[in-house]
């Protein structure tokens, strides 16, 4: 299987150094990623500066390694459609791995996310891989690793719906420690939007993000009750953002009597 990784953490992150050795061992691997870090950058695309790439010699056993200057976006947008020769193109596109959970409707602003996303976006099979832990040590990263080379053999007869990914988090345990996995659905926020106001010694004000843990029930099918009780979460997310159901009331309410010019 030919698959590409990127990520969010940039290129000399512990997490996508581990993933690459993990897969090449199986498979053929490429890396694009970012020169620096992009957390929490969203699916931004560079339009209005020029995209530098550079190939570099190949990390971790990959077949080929190249730096951009871009968002986790641009680097499977121009690995795909630019870098990537044809008989180089991936069968699935791999973000991550992710240091910290990218779980709940906190995905919303998640590059690693939003990685994978854009290899969905081009019909491309794609996960998105986080370890629920803000260490960074490159042990740290090694179950999650084997984790995903063990799910790729799971999921060879799995057909990804169309504009879909799967998002995966694995709680930050030893092996034996973790329960087991759970297919999930997203919770809410991970965080609560707390800003602690603050003067610096110019007495000139700013403000720190301050979020407390939001609790859920542990019982609930959420992926961050899942990862609380131990288990890796895998959640099937997908980018179709219209609410069809809500389509037939507007429709109603605007459009009534056929007729939709009533300004």
């Amino acid at each position: 299987m030919k698959i590409l990784i990127s990520n969010d953490d940039g290129i000399a992150a512990n997490g996508i150094r581990v993933l690459t050795k993990a897969l090449a061992e199986e498979h053929d691997v490429y890396v694009i990623a970012p020169d620096r870090e992009r957390s929490a950058a969203g699916h931004s695309l560079t339009l209005h500066t020029p995209l530098r790439v550079e190939e570099l010699e190949t990390i971790s056993g990959a077949k080929r390694t190249w730096v951009t200057t871009g968002t986790p976006g641009d680097c499977v947008k121009i690995g795909i459609n630019a870098i990537l020769k044809d008989e180089e193109e991936p069968d699935i596109v791999i973000s991550g791995i992710n240091h910290g959970p990218n779980l709940g409707a906190d995905i919303l602003y998640s590059g690693t996310v939003s990685c994978a996303m854009e290899g969905a976006m081009m019909g491309i099979p794609s996960i998105a891989v986080s370890l629920a832990s803000m260490h960074t040590d490159y042990d740290d990263f090694k179950y999650t690793g084997q984790f995903i080379k063990a799910l790729l053999k799971k999921l060879k007869d799995f057909q990804f719906p169309p504009k879909t990914i799967l998002n995966v988090n694995v709680p930050a345990l030893e092996a034996e420690d973790i329960a087991g996995v759970a297919i999930t659905e997203l919770g809410r926020k991970m965080f609560t939007d707390n800003y602690e106001k603050r003067i610096d010694p110019r007495g000139k004000v700013y403000y720190w993000m301050a979020g407390e843990l939001i609790s859920e029930p542990e019982d609930a099918n959420t992926d961050i009750a899942a990862v609380r009780n131990n288990k890796i979460s895998i959640t099937p997310v997908t980018y179709e953002m219209t609410r069809r159901s809500t389509m037939s009331d507007l429709n109603s309410i605007l459009c009534n009597e056929d007729s939709c010019n009533w300004f």
